[in-house]
């Protein structure tokens, strides 16, 4: 299996390769140049493990580690740093079944992803003989910058550095990025929002001066958001593993479809969704749920994309994103593969802000179902699923969950639905607290932390408990122009 970049095939890799570069040289993203079948039957896949599991389907795309390198990565990812055995348990509540992806060590679904993608980094080193430092580059949006963290803390042969909007998360994704232990990790606020941490380190990626200049210091850069292929991936395992456990329990039949609500930010985790379907998972609809950051759905809707307008900012910051990077994986993909017309519409992405696909493309998108929830109808599906079936969702859930009512409404389609749960409720104390009680809203979110776990009857997780009085070690702060020199201070580059 080799991949190519979205906007020019004339750069092939290895599975290795492409996990090692991050993002390809010319600016795009790497994909598969087909999409694999599953080669096992979903009822033989219903009585595995999520380590199984996950072997199944990572085997069928990074075909150049071997058998021992892959069980090894995946047994090094998926141990008692969950909270639960079944590493993704699926929870029934209402009309559909919550597939919690928070029981890693820092409470986010990206733990699914950013606990393997260390260890597939550092066998992909060995495999390829690098001998320079890896340096992890990251822009995050709350999750994702604390998951890579944990995952890449004194990891040998490695440094990590996280950019995150200052003012643009949550307390206590702030609290755990700045007190992140390990000498090799470094996390810098910036006076801005997400969509500008995320282009600043782009242009760092597709800078050729600066990586001559890395180079030359014994450094080479590779990212940990979903634009590696190492990250999207082992998030395709979890759809494959809900629909195998709903078989197990039976939930569905053998065959029957299943459709997915994600909410959707940077389109990653919707899109291992599409993977999976496409690899022939009998998946339905894919529902697309966005909150007042709409990008997507009007993208849905009207065929055009345009990030023009107000950046707003939420209750749910992890989805609060104007550029959906993953969305370049689709669009090529309903180019027919065509990196030279994708390239043109991301040209005009970064010059003019916006494009517009032709209909034959928005016709592919049929699998799609895209709508948004306002900050009203978020608190209302947090309060309405509590008080309906005793369960608490996070804030990006809620957005889930409060589409996904729209879609019912609107369609009238009761397939049986599996809803990504992507944050454990203790992220965003004071939004689900004061959601569920307009008289929690206005104490801080750490001192909800005690009322959730007795609203809850859910533990406090050993996440929250690490960070209450852990000291602060990270304090930079920068301006966007000024990323970079950050960043060479930081490794000593001159």
């Amino acid at each position: 299996m080799l991949y190519v970049s979205t906007r020019n095939h004339g750069e092939k890799v290895t599975a290795s390769q492409a996990i090692l570069k991050g993002l390809a040289d010319d600016g795009g993203l790497f994909v598969p140049e087909q999409i694999p079948k599953l080669d096992v039957p979903v009822s033989q896949l219903a009585d595995m493990a999520y380590q199984e599991t996950a072997y199944e389907v990572m085997k069928l795309f990074f075909t150049d580690f071997t058998e021992t390198e892959l069980k090894k990565c995946i047994q090094n990812a998926y141990d008692a740093k969950f909270d639960t055995e079944e590493i993704a348990p699926l929870k029934k509540a209402g009309d559909a079944y919550f597939l919690e992806l928070f029981h890693g060590a820092t409470i986010a679904f990206k733990d699914m992803a950013l606990s393997i993608l260390p260890h597939l980094m550092i066998a992909a080193a060995r495999k390829n003989q690098v001998e320079r430092e890896i340096v992890i580059l990251t822009a995050t949006s709350g999750d994702t910058g604390k998951a890579a963290l944990a995952g890449f803390a004194d990891v040998e042969g490695t440094k990590i550095i996280v950019f995150y909007p200052k003012d643009g998360v949550s307390p206590i994704q702030q609290k755990q990025m700045v007190t992140q232990k390990g000498d090799n990790t470094f996390v810098v606020g910036i006076n801005g929002n997400f969509d500008q941490a995320q282009t600043g380190v782009k242009e760092m990626f597709s800078d050729q001066a600066l990586a001559k200049e890395m180079a030359a210091a014994g450094y080479q850069f590779s990212s940990a958001n979903s634009i590696n292929i190492g990250r999207l991936v082992p998030q395709i395992v979890y759809y494959v593993y809900a629909y195998a456990k709903l078989i197990h329990s039976g939930g569905l039949s053998d065959g029957e479809p299943m459709n997915v609500v994600v909410p959707t930010g940077n389109f990653g985790n919707i899109l291992a969704a599409f993977y999976a379907k496409n690899m022939g998972l009998p998946i339905g609809k894919l529902i697309c749920a966005s909150n007042e950051n709409k990008v997507l759905y009007d993208f849905f809707t009207t065929g055009t994309y345009d990030r023009n307008r107000e950046f707003v900012l939420t209750s749910s910051p992890s989805m609060d994103i104007l550029i959906s990077s993953n969305l370049e994986r689709l669009i090529y993909r309903i180019t027919g593969d065509n990196a030279e017309q994708n390239l043109a519409f991301m040209k005009s992405l970064q010059e003019k802000g916006r494009y517009e696909i032709t209909d034959s493309m928005q016709r592919q998108l049929s699998d799609f179902y895209g709508n948004y929830a306002s900050e009203e109808e978020t608190g209302a599906a947090i309060q309405r699923i509590y008080a309906e079936s005793n369960y608490i969702i996070d804030t990006h859930t809620a957005v889930a969950a409060a589409v996904y009512k729209k879609y019912r409404e609107e369609t009238g389609d009761h397939t049986k639905t599996v809803i990504a749960s992507t944050a454990s409720p203790y992220k965003f104390t004071r939004s689900v607290m004061a959601a569920i009680d307009g008289n929690y809203g206005s104490k801080p979110d750490f001192g909800l932390v005690d009322e959730l776990e007795s609203l809850s009857g859910v533990k406090v997780p050993k996440a929250i408990e690490e960070i209450r009085t852990a000291p602060v070690r990270h304090k930079a702060v920068c301006e966007v122009d000024k990323m970079q020199a950050v960043v060479k201070e930081f490794l000593g580059v001159q």
